[in-house]
This record gives structure tokens, sequence and C-alpha cells, in this order.
């Protein structure tokens, strides 16, 4: 248990400042559905789409080939400058491409000539922070993990104060939104090079070029149709039938009204996103580090069990209490979590905790093709993934709305995780238990969604939800007590 005691160090530390980061940037969600009608929030949710999809291209899969390669310290100092390099190059010639083809792109995001500034802001945000992704990896290698903390805590807490103070003491619009953005990423990526930058001293060196873009380049398909499954739905909503948005959620209803009120919801998702990604962020050094340990297999699939152990309690509550949670007034701001003119989109929020539990899968079976090297097989899976995205997001956005794209989600994560789980136990046999656990995510998820079954069976909503939640908490006790070993390893 000392080597998951680790793991855990490493998950609490980034975590803490995940959460604090998380909720503190949160604030924002009340802040702009207050402030922002759905229509101009729906423009904010498109160009964070854009942002997500674009940073595969603009990384390349280098914090990934920095993270396998840079182990070796001796090397590290030539890794890093030759990537940094390769990237402030890269990122650059692509912005200028953009910058050419703004005229054409400025539609698909409901931008104008006139705001064509927010697009702009758009290009510095990725340059940044596209030059602040080997330096924070670094980081993580060498377990600066408090270091790595603050520079996001300090991020979150610069574009918080500004957005603040544009919006409310300057009326600044949602072009505030992106100077704070902007602003922010400059100021933690000039940060972080000041503390790496004795790395710089080192040599390029053509040869790690071309041994990270081997490595790396399978991330780009693959991240590729990640931010398809990620962002895709917010530019399907934002081109459905107004007819159909009219039939789903009221008269007058368009459809950038719904990608305002589907992309507010889908920040509920964010509990669980958060537990996924502060997870990775300790995951991979750690498996890495301990890839050679000679019960590793034994480790990794205990490591898995965990995770779902506190994935279940997750979701559980906020699934079940999700009513409950966007109503909670804001201190100061004064104003419910999420508005409630945003509320049609509630129903989404159980369907996207479920889809990112399965991605909390896929990054655990990550490992052994990690360690195996067998990278090429990622993209492939999630290429797959993708294609499911945008066949279901078609077939059912017209006849559902939201839910539609949700459920898209699930299905995509669902059989990406699942794929891989399949083909890394080929790869490296670990013990994960997958028929167990996906037997609790089914029970979790059936005692969830018969709430409203139970509440008219019953007549009582708290009767009800205290069914499920003890269905909920004694399904998982009883799959940590059945699956943990309790003895070192």
């Amino acid at each position: 248990m000392n080597k998951l005691r680790e793991l855990f160090s490493d998950t609490l530390v980034y975590g803490i400042s995940s959460v604090l980061a998380r909720f503190i940037n949160y604030l924002l969600v009340p802040f702009y559905t207050d402030v922002f009608n759905p229509a101009k929030y729906g423009i904010v949710g498109l160009i964070y789409a854009a942002i997500a999809f674009l940073n595969v291209l603009f990384t390349f899969g280098m914090e990934s080939a920095y993270l396998r390669y840079a182990e070796n310290r001796e090397e590290a100092s030539n890794i890093f400058k030759t990537l940094q390099l390769s990237l402030l190059g890269f990122a650059t010639f692509l912005c200028a491409v953009l910058w050419l083809a703004m005229p054409t792109l400025l539609p698909l995001f409901n931008l104008t000539p006139d705001t064509s500034g927010i697009f702009l802001m758009m290009l510095g945000i990725l340059w940044f922070d596209t030059l602040s992704i080997v330096p924070m990896a670094e980081l993580r290698l060498v377990r600066r993990s408090y270091l790595f903390a603050t520079l996001k805590m300090m991020h979150v807490i610069i574009n918080l104060a500004l957005n603040f103070y544009l919006i409310l003491g300057l009326n600044f619009g949602i072009e505030a939104v992106f100077i704070s953005n902007l602003i922010a990423s400059m100021l933690m990526t000039l940060i972080v090079w000041a503390f790496t930058s004795d790395l710089l001293k080192g040599e390029w060196d053509s040869k790690w070029v071309k041994t990270a873009f081997e490595f790396g380049w399978p991330f780009v398909p693959s991240g590729i149709g990640y931010a398809i499954n990620e962002m895709l739905d917010r530019f399907l909503l934002n081109n459905m039938d107004p007819a159909n948005a009219e039939r789903l959620y009221g008269m007058g209803t368009t459809p950038e009204d719904v990608v305002g009120i589907y992309n507010a919801c889908y920040k509920m998702a964010v509990f669980m996103l958060l537990l996924v990604q502060m997870y990775r962020m300790a995951w991979q050094p750690f498996f890495m580090r301990h890839a050679a340990d000679k019960n590793s297999s034994v480790l990794f699939g205990q490591a898995f069990i965990w995770f779902n152990g506190f994935s279940a309690m997750l979701f559980l509550a906020v699934a079940l209490f999700k009513e409950q949670i966007v109503a909670i007034q804001v201190p100061i701001l004064n104003v419910q979590l999420i508005n409630e003119g945003y509320w049609a989109g509630l129903e989404i929020i159980p369907f996207l905790l479920l889809a990112y539990w399965f991605h909390g899968w896929y990054i655990n079976f990550s490992s052994g093709i990690f360690i195996k090297e067998k990278t090429k097989s990622l993209y492939k899976i999630t290429l797959l993934g993708a294609g499911i995205t945008v066949v279901a997001n078609l077939i059912m956005i017209p006849i559902f709305g939201m839910v539609g794209s949700a459920i898209a989600t699930l299905m995509s994560y669902s059989t990406m995780a699942i794929v891989l789980g399949v083909y890394s136990q080929k790869v490296m046999d670990v013990p994960f238990k997958m028929p167990e656990t996906f037997l609790l995510m089914i029970v979790l998820a059936t005692a969830v969604f018969s709430e409203p079954m139970l509440i008219g069976y019953l007549e009582s909503m708290v009767l009800s939800k205290g069914l499920i939640l003890l269905i909920g908490i004694s399904a998982t006790v009883i799959y940590l007590r059945k699956l943990i070993i309790t003895e070192d390893f």
C-alpha cells in the first residue's frame, strides 16, 4: 500500500489545487449565466470548444513524449530545449495560418468582423498555453507538484479577478472573458519559463525531434478524436433545426440558446472530470516510475479499483442531487450556481458523469500502452469514438436535442474505454476487474435513473433519494471490500 499512498499523495496535491482552482473558476458559471443571455454564452462555449480542439494540433503530443523520455535526466535538458523550440516554431506557424483563414472561420463561432478581436485573443491563448506545456510537464515529472498547483491556482485567480473587474467595473461584454484568459495564460507561461529556464542550457538535438514525433504523433488523431467527443456537440446543436429547438424547449428558443443552456449544464459534469484530471496528473508519472516493479500489474489494478470507488460516490452525489446543487446561492454574487433560465438542460448531467467515469477507465487502461510504447493504437480507438459521436449526434439531436448529445458522449466514451481495456490486457496483463466494476456502474446508474419512478411509487422525494443513496453506498462498499487487497506489495 505504500506505493498507492504515493499515488494518493500526489493525487491529493493536484486534487486540492484543482478542486480549489475549479471551484474558483466555477464561480464564473453563475456569473456568466447571470450577466449573459444563452445566445451570448453560447459564443463562449463555441470558442472554448475550438480551443480544446486546436490545442491538440498545437501541442502535437509533446507533453506525453516529454514525460516518456525526460525520465532520463541526463538527456532531460536536451529534450526540453529541442521540444520547446520546436513547439515555438510550430505554434507560431499555426497561428499565422488561422489568422489568414479568419474571415472564413468567423461565422462558425457566431462572430462578425466587428468581434474578430475575440478570434485573435483565442489565437493568443493557444500560443501561450502551447509554450507552457513542456515546462509544466517538467514540474510534474520531477514531482514539483506544489509549484505546479500554485501556478494553476494563480492562473485561475487572475482570470477570475479580471473577469469581475472588466465586466462589473468597466462594463465590458463577452470580450472580457477572453482578455482575462489571455492575460492569465501569458503570466503563467512567463513564470513557468523562469522556473525551468536552466533546462534551456541543453543542446538542440534533432534526433529528439524525430523520437518525440514518432511517439507523439498518434496523440494528434487521438486528441482530435477526443476533442470531437468533447466539443463537436456544441457546433452540431448550434446548427440544429430551429423548429426542433422550439418543439423541444419552447417557443422562441433558438439553436444559439440551446448551445448556451447545454454549455452551462455541461459544467456540472466538471465534478467527475475534475476527479479524472487530477488522477491523471498523478497517474502518468506514477505508472512510469513503477513500470519495472515486480508487482506493478497488481499495483495498477488496485489503483483502478480505488479510482472507481471514489468515482461511484461522486456520480451518486452529483447525479442524485443535481437540482439542489444548481439552486445553491453563491455568496457575495447573490446568484444561483446556474441561473434558472438554463435549467432545461439538467437532464444531461447523469449521462455526462457516466461518460467521464468511463474516461477515467480509459486513463487507467493507457498505462500498459505507454509502458510498452504501443501508442499507435490510441488514435484508432479514439477515432472510433469520434465516429460514434458524429453519427449518434446527427441521429439523436433532431429527436432528443441536448439529451441526444449527452447520450452520444456516453456511447463514445464507454466504447473507447472498453475497447482499450480489452486491447491493453493483451499488451500488459493487469487485474482491472472490469466485469465487477461494470456491474457497480450499472447498479448505480439504474438506481439514479429510476428516481422518477420511485418518487411516483413512494410519493416522497426525500424517501426516494434516501433509498437510492443507500443502494449506491452499499454497492460501493461491497465492491471495495471484495476487491481491495490489504497487504503491502
